[in-house]
């Protein structure tokens, strides 16, 4: 018998991201585990790794989708997941957003990374 995934049954990409975005400035608290929720709906062999100073994944969108598809995708889950953020870069490789005001501020970007590659970087300046 196979087991059957439903949308119900994966990880939330907003609980993730708000979890990381609030661990904000030092992530040295997530583990790996904790960023591939952002990433599954757009490639399910993310690599996360949590730092002092960011949170970062990559992952290889799916080859039925462009890429520049799935980092649209995962700009839209960061914009209706965090409605406080400020949307200041909106481009096909790279998408950026932050929250707080300078000099205390969350940055998010999610960017290519090579020719078939996707990389979220999450930093913090506080």
């Amino acid at each position: 018998m196979t087991a059957s995934a439903h949308a119900d049954d994966s990880p939330s990409p907003c609980a993730a991201l708000k979890r990381i975005v609030a661990a904000a400035p030092n992530f040295s608290s997530l583990n790996a585990l904790d960023g591939r929720a952002v990433a599954q709906p757009y490639g399910d062999d993310a690599q996360c790794a949590a730092s002092q100073t960011n949170y970062r994944c990559t992952w290889t969108p799916p080859h039925d989708g462009s890429s520049a598809d799935a980092l649209q995708g995962v700009a839209t889950d960061i914009a209706s997941c965090l409605p406080d953020a400020t949307h200041d870069q909106h481009s096909p490789a790279r998408q950026h957003f932050y929250l707080g005001a300078r000099g205390v501020r969350t940055e998010i970007t999610a960017s290519q990374a090579g020719s078939n590659k996707l990389k979220l970087e999450i930093y913090g300046s506080h």
